[in-house]
């Protein structure tokens, strides 16, 4: 099976203290999460970095999934590592310190095979580094990014060039509001949609998500869980989610949105049961399924 997908972005390890404990070293990264999740719905490569002290258990999580390494390097140095903690309503997590390592000094490769993929995400990363990956791939039938309040206030210059080039921007409530210059979220979505996406999928954590076209909305509820673990990972969980739906049906009508919308709810709060990503060790896909029709029927009337 060809590579349908390719995610760019970071390959981690995070250090994190939630109300449920703590991990040292836990992997992480926008791109593990996200091709970890797409690889239950479609065969997705994965284009980042790490050091030599990423573990090959973890290179082979990976190829277990079906993840394609073709595009990610191991180089010289230390593995990108994030350390953090949530306090006990599991809100925004607090940064205790971030050591780029040598995701500093990340430079994505694309094999040949990548640049004619169907579907790219570009994960949080610099929006330069993001262009640079859009100028590489040939017509693609859809481009999605994810942003964040430091490009937004760091680099809003190159963010602004890559949201001209691309169909999907996901993003939180507060940073919607903060790159639309808007107090409000209807005034927001049309200011963030003339910058150039074609749709927004908005994430409000535990309140759900909506997306948004010029002329449609739709909202989809979060799937509340009894208990949370560890939510690190839960938006690029999302993503993974929405986007296997897409690279998998290939429907990129109204409908097959919707239905992507639900998948990413479904993913993002599988994410959050444990920590890391020890929800994939043992996930099936009739557990999928199972939790995309008990969402399906929160929405549904009659």
């Amino acid at each position: 099976m060809s590579v349908k997908m390719i995610v760019v972005g970071s390959v981690a390890y995070d250090t994190l203290q939630t109300p449920k404990g703590t991990r040292e070293r836990a992997l992480g990264g926008s791109a593990t999460y996200f091709s970890t999740v797409a690889s239950y719905f479609t065969k997705v490569g994965l284009v980042g970095v790490a050091g030599r002290d990423f573990e090959p258990a973890h290179i082979a999580f990976l190829k277990k999934h079906g993840v394609d390494l073709e595009g990610f390097e191991q180089v010289p140095g230390q593995t990108f590592h994030w350390s953090g903690s949530y306090g006990d309503d599991f809100g925004d997590a607090t940064t205790h310190a971030t050591h780029l390592n040598v995701f500093e000094k990340f430079d994505p490769k694309l094999p040949a095979a990548y640049q004619k993929v169907e579907f790219l995400f570009l994960a949080n990363i610099h929006p330069s580094l993001q262009l640079k990956v859009i100028e590489r791939v040939k017509k693609p039938r859809l481009i999605a990014m994810d942003t964040m309040n430091f490009w937004i206030t760091g680099a809003l210059k190159d963010l602004k060039k890559v949201l001209k080039k691309v169909d999907v921007l996901f993003i939180n409530l507060q940073e919607a509001l903060m790159l639309s210059g808007e107090k409000k979220l209807n005034s927001a979505i049309p200011a963030l949609l003339k910058m150039g996406p074609g749709r927004l999928v908005i994430k409000m954590g535990e309140l759900g998500a909506m997306t948004a076209t010029a002329k449609t909305r739709f909202f989809t509820p979060a799937f509340l869980l009894p208990s949370i673990t560890d939510p690190t990972g839960a938006g690029d969980s999302f993503a993974g989610g929405f986007m296997g739906c897409l690279a998998r049906d290939g429907d990129l009508t109204e409908n097959g949105f919707r239905r992507a919308m639900l998948y990413g709810s479904a993913m993002g709060a599988f994410t959050c049961e444990h920590f890391s990503l020890d929800t994939y060790k043992t996930l099936t896909k009739a557990k999928i399924e199972a939790r995309f029709k008990a969402l399906k029927t929160m929405i549904a009337v009659k």
